[in-house]
C-alpha cells in the first residue's frame, strides 16, 4: 500500500492505534534517517496491523473510527507516525509524544542531506528546503520552486538537477510498503497482545496490567486519565508509584484477587467505584504511615505492594479501624518491609495475605500468622543492622526510629519529629563517623556507609559538625545537650569514639538500634508482645545479595541535582535506589542509583538509569533489563537534551509541560502529607 494512501486512512479513520500501544518515542536523528533511506530507495520495513470491526475497537486518541472495519497498527507505529508529522506538518490523532522530534525538517539540494532546521545554518539559504511545506504543495510547491530558481542566481546553474531531487523527494509519498493483516473473529484482544509483544520483543513488552486497562478503557475512555490524575496527586505529597500499583488496589478493592484478569468482566460503573473506594483507602493508608511510622515520603517508603493488601482492609471495614487494628496492621506493614514479603512473586504473596484477611475472626492475627510461618522470628535483632548504604533494607527503619522515637538534633536539642520549619531544619543523613576520616583509616566503602554509621541530623548541624571524629565532638554534644547522643543510640563508651574502635562502635549501635526498633514495635502491639519471642530469623543474611547503592550523601546530592534539573523542563523525577526486580523469579537483584521505569517520557521511552560508580555488574544486569544506562550525570544530561529535548547546540528550547512539575523530594524529609 502507497504511503499516501496509508496516511489518507489514517485522516479519515479507517487505520488507527490501539489502545494498548505505548506513544511515539523517537528522537529527530530517527526521523531524519528513515527520511534519508526512502529518499535513496532504501528498505524501511513493513507494517502490521490488526484488521478489526470498528464498533468495538479500542483505539487511541479522541478521532472517530471509519463505520465498518479499521486496521489498527500493531508494528510501524514510529515510522508512520514520522512521516504523517512530516507530510501533513502536524501530529496524526492518536499522537502522544514530542511533535519537536518531526518538525521543521530540512533537505540539502546540493548535500541531498537531511537536518533540522538551524536558523544560524539555514536561514536565507536557498538550497535548504522545507521538506513539510514542499509536501503539503505537491506539484505546485515544485513549480513555484522552479519559477523561483530560474531568477536565482545561486540555484538557476543546477535547476534541473534539484528539480529531480525535490521530484524524488515528493515520490517518497508513492512508496508501497508491504502489510501483513491480522484478520479473523478469534483473534481476541489477548491472541493480539500476545502477537504484539513477540513483534516487538526487542522493546518494551505490554504488562499485564497494560492489557487490563486496555479492556478498561474499551468501557470507560476516560480511565487512564483519571488514573494518572491520582498517581500525580500522590506524587505532589511525596509518594510515587506506577499505574500498575494503582491497578492492583482498584482489583484487591474489587475482586480480593491480584491477578489483572479478575478485573476484565468488571463494568465501567463497577471499575469507577473501585477506583473512588482504593483512591479514599490509600490516602488512609499513606496518612497512618506517614503519622503514625513517619514514612512521609518515597524515600522511605518500602513494601509499596504491602499497601493494596491493607486498602482490601479498610475496604472490608469501610475504612473504620480502632486504635489496636491500626496498629496491628502497621505493624504487619513494617515487618513486611523489612523482611522484603513482597520482592518474591508479588502476586501469590498479596493473594496470600488476603485470603488470610478475607474470612473468618481475627483476621489481623492470621495475616501475622502467616507472617511469622514464612518469615519466622518477627523480632528484630542486631545483626539485621548489617547493611550498608541506603539501598540498606532496614534504612526505613532508621528513619522510623528516628521520627517515631525521641531522637534530637545535636545542633539545638530539639527532637527531630516531622513539621519542622525551615531550609535548614530538613533532615539529611549524617556519617557519625566522618567517611574522610575513615578512608584514611583504611576502611571500605560498605563499611564507611554502613547502616550503624548512619543517623539523621539538620541541613545545619551535618554542616557545622564537618569531619570532626566522634571523640572530638560527641563530648561537646553531650554538654550542651545531655541525653541528645543517648537519643540517636550511641553507645556511651567513651573508647568506642575513636577512630581505632569503629568497628566495635558498630556491633554497640547496632544492639541498640534492635532494642529501639523491638521496644517502638511491641508499642504497635498493645500488649500483645507474644509475636515479638522467639528465634532471631536469618532470612534477610540469607538471601541473594542486592548489587548496587546511593554511597553516601555527596552521590545523592548529586542525583537530586539530575532530578531539579529534570523538573525545571517539565521532565520527571526519577526514583532514587529503584529496587530492580527480576521478572522471571520475581527476586530483588539490584538498586538502580537514580531510575526511570518507564522512560523518561513515561510509558514512552527506554527506561533510563543513572548509575554513579558502580561496578560493570550493575550496568549488565540494568542493560540487560532494558534500561539506557548512563555513568555520569552529564552523559544523562546530554541524552535528554539532544533526543529528549530535541535540542539542538544553538537551541535553548525547553519541554513544554501541560502541567506544572511536582516537588522534588527531600532525601530524608520530605513532606507530612495528608492526602485526600
Amino acid at each position: 500500500m502507497q504511503i499516501n494512501t496509508i496516511l489518507a486512512f489514517i485522516d479519515n479513520g479507517q487505520m488507527a492505534l490501539p489502545e494498548f500501544q505505548r506513544g511515539y518515542v523517537w528522537n529527530r536523528n530517527q526521523v531524519r534517517s528513515l527520511f534519508e533511506s526512502l529518499y535513496r530507495g532504501h528498505p524501511v520495513g513493513g507494517l502490521l496491523v490488526w484488521t478489526t470491526d470498528s464498533a468495538g475497537a479500542q483505539h487511541r486518541g479522541d478521532g472517530q473510527l471509519a463505520p465498518g472495519v479499521v486496521k489498527l497498527l500493531l508494528d510501524g507505529q514510529q515510522r508512520m507516525t514520522s512521516l504523517y508529522g512530516v507530510v501533513r506538518g502536524k501530529a496524526p490523532r492518536f499522537f502522544e509524544g514530542n511533535s519537536r522530534a518531526f518538525n521543521n525538517l530540512r533537505f540539502h539540494l546540493e548535500s541531498e542531506t537531511f537536518e533540522f532546521y538551524q536558523p544560524i545554518k539555514m536561514k536565507d539559504d536557498p538550497l535548504w528546503v522545507d521538506v513539510t511545506e514542499l509536501m503539503k504543495q505537491d506539484a505546485s510547491g515544485l513549480g513555484e520552486f522552479t519559477a523561483r530558481g530560474a531568477q536565482d542566481p545561486d540555484l538557476a546553474p543546477r535547476l534541473a538537477v534539484f528539480i529531480e531531487r525535490l521530484s524524488r523527494l515528493l515520490a517518497i509519498k508513492n512508496i508501497d510498503l508491504h502489510i501483513d493483516d491480522i484478520t479473523g473473529t478469534e483473534k481476541t484482544i489477548d491472541v493480539v497482545v500476545d502477537i504484539f509483544n513477540r513483534v516487538n520483543s526487542g522493546g518494551t513488552k505490554l504488562s499485564k496490567g497494560d492489557l487490563a486497562l486496555a479492556k478498561i478503557c474499551a468501557d470507560w475512555p476516560d480511565a487512564r486519565q483519571e488514573m494518572r490524575d491520582k498517581l500525580h496527586q500522590l506524587r505532589r505529597n511525596g509518594f510515587v508509584f506506577k499505574l500498575d500499583w494503582l491497578l492492583r488496589s482498584v482489583n484487591t478493592v474489587l475482586t480480593g484477587e491480584a491477578k489483572f484478569h479478575f478485573l476484565h468482566d468488571r463494568s465501567a460503573e463497577e471499575i469507577q467505584d473501585g477506583l473512588k473506594r482504593a483512591s479514599r483507602h490509600i490516602d488512609t493508608c499513606l496518612n497512618l504511615i506517614s503519622g503514625r511510622l513517619g514514612l512521609d515520603h518515597d524515600r522511605v517508603l518500602f513494601a509499596k505492594n504491602a499497601i493494596p493488601v491493607m486498602v482490601r482492609y479498610l475496604d472490608r471495614h469501610d475504612g473504620q479501624l480502632t486504635e489496636t487494628e491500626r496498629d496491628k496492621l502497621l505493624f504487619w506493614f513494617v515487618h513486611a518491609g523489612m523482611w522484603g514479603r513482597f520482592s518474591g512473586s508479588t502476586e501469590t504473596y498479596i493473594d496470600v495475605d488476603i485470603e488470610a484477611i478475607s474470612a473468618g475472626a481475627d483476621p489481623l492475627d492470621r495475616l501475622l500468622e502467616r507472617l511469622r510461618l514464612w518469615h519466622g522470628s518477627l523480632k528484630v535483632e542486631p545483626g539485621h543492622f548489617t547493611g550498608w548504604s541506603k539501598g540498606a533494607r532496614l534504612y526505613p527503619v532508621l528513619y522510623l526510629l528516628t521520627r517515631m522515637g525521641s531522637a534530637q538534633d545535636w545542633g539545638d536539642g530539639l527532637e527531630l519529629k516531622a513539621g519542622m520549619l525551615g531550609k535548614m531544619s530538613k533532615l539529611e543523613v549524617h556519617h557519625i563517623f566522618p567517611k574522610s576520616r575513615l578512608y584514611k583509616a583504611g576502611y571500605s566503602k560498605p563499611q564507611v556507609n554502613a547502616l550503624a554509621n548512619f543517623c539523621f541530623q539538620t541541613k545545619e548541624t551535618n554542616l557545622n559538625i564537618g569531619s570532626r571524629l566522634p571523640e572530638e565532638y560527641f563530648p561537646r554534644i553531650e554538654q550542651k545537650h545531655r541525653g541528645a547522643l543517648a537519643s540517636q543510640w550511641i553507645p556511651m563508651e567513651p573508647a568506642l569514639w575513636k577512630v581505632e574502635n569503629y568497628e566495635e562502635f558498630l556491633e554497640a549501635r547496632r544492639r541498640l538500634l534492635a532494642d529501639e526498633a523491638n521496644r517502638l514495635l511491641a508499642d504497635l502491639l498493645h500488649g500483645e508482645t507474644h509475636w515479638l519471642e522467639g528465634a532471631a530469623s536469618p532470612r534477610e543474611m540469607d538471601g541473594p545479595e542486592i548489587l548496587g547503592s546511593i554511597a553516601d550523601q555527596d552521590e545523592e546530592a548529586e542525583l537530586l541535582d539530575i532530578n531539579n534539573w529534570m523538573e525545571t523542563r517539565g521532565l520527571p523525577a526519577g526514583v532514587l535506589s529503584h529496587e530492580h526486580v527480576d521478572p522471571e523469579s520475581g527476586q530483588q537483584v539490584a538498586l538502580f542509583d537514580l531510575a526511570w521505569p518507564e522512560g523518561v517520557q513515561p510509558g514512552l521511552t527506554q527506561p533510563a538509569a543513572v548509575l554513579l560508580n558502580e561496578p560493570p555488574s550493575i550496568w549488565e544486569i540494568a542493560s540487560r533489563a532494558g534500561y539506557r544506562c548512563f555513568t555520569t550525570a552529564d552523559d544523562f544530561r546530554e541524552y535528554v537534551s539532544r533526543e529528549i529535548l530535541a535540542e539542538t547546540p544553538d537551541q535553548g528550547a525547553s519541554w513544554p509541560s501541560s502541567m506544572p512539575p511536582p516537588p522534588a523530594i527531600d532525601p530524608a524529609s520530605g513532606p507530612k502529607p495528608s492526602i485526600g
